[in-house]
């Protein structure tokens, strides 16, 4: 879902790849302070922005990640790029991975994650498949992905580390902050995670007047001034007896 597709041509006529070492990564002090905001909260406050979609969902349940990208393309069905990309991931990070065109082979397992978790890697995002669903869970390894499949892979092709990949029309950096819980995957811009901060920031305090609100009876139709937005709509109160019988006359004619 990446950078176009090479479609079936000879190995010898494929692009090499290219493995980037020591790409700019946000800050960690910002990565930590967004992970305790969630996705939804992040997103909204950013705009609306980043959402990589609903295509990925977790292996597990309950569990919130924040780190720095490590990027990954790989070819569909190879996972050659993987094993090059955990060289690359250090402390705090997030690898993710994607591929050339759509794939739901199994690229990720249990011996990965083991991998990463020694080397102190948050989790996985891939727009792709992963195995082993339950020694993930059983490790506390978190996982994001497209589909859970037992299909193998090769480790045949060339593909890249550390470069722009573009997931649920996202495009995400490597450095960038990924987050991840419950509620899906998004992507912050490693030059915004500070702005990001104090906007989740804002967002969170504005929920929380609302929550308090709503706690003590107040109506969203009020406290969001939403009844200016019905009335310059159209939309209008009818006692029910009134709706029924002009419901009624209308059938009736």
């Amino acid at each position: 879902m990446t950078h176009g597709n090479a479609g079936d041509a000879p190995a010898a006529a494929r692009p090499a790849g290219v493995i980037v070492t020591d790409p700019p990564r946000a800050g960690t002090e910002h990565v930590d302070a967004l992970r305790g905001y969630g996705v939804a909260t992040v997103h909204e406050a950013m705009g609306r922005t980043g959402c990589l979609g609903p295509g990925l969902r977790p292996v597990q349940q309950d569990v919130r990640i924040a780190g720095t990208a490590v990027t990954a393309l790989c070819w569909p069905g190879d996972n050659l790029m993987i094993h090059a990309a955990v060289e690359q991931c250090a402390e705090g990070d997030i690898l993710v991975v994607a591929t050339t065109s759509p794939s739901t082979d199994g690229m990720f397992g249990e011996l990965f994650a083991t991998a990463l978790h020694h080397r102190g890697v948050r989790g996985l995002v891939i727009d792709a498949g992963v195995r082993d669903t339950a020694e993930l869970r059983a490790m506390g390894f978190p996982v994001w992905s497209a589909a859970v499949c037992a299909q193998g892979t090769v480790k045949a092709t060339a593909g890249s580390v550390n470069v722009p990949v573009v997931v649920g029309g996202q495009c995400i950096r490597p450095g960038d902050v990924i987050l991840a819980d419950d509620d899906g995957v998004m992507c912050v811009p490693r030059e915004s995670a500070a702005t990001a901060v104090e906007a989740a920031k804002a967002r969170t305090a504005k929920e929380e007047a609302t929550r308090a609100a709503f706690a003590e009876g107040q109506l969203g139709l009020d406290r969001y001034g939403l009844r200016d937005t019905l009335d310059r709509l159209g939309v209008r109160y009818q006692p029910y007896a009134e709706h029924a019988g002009h419901a009624h006359g209308g059938a009736a004619s």
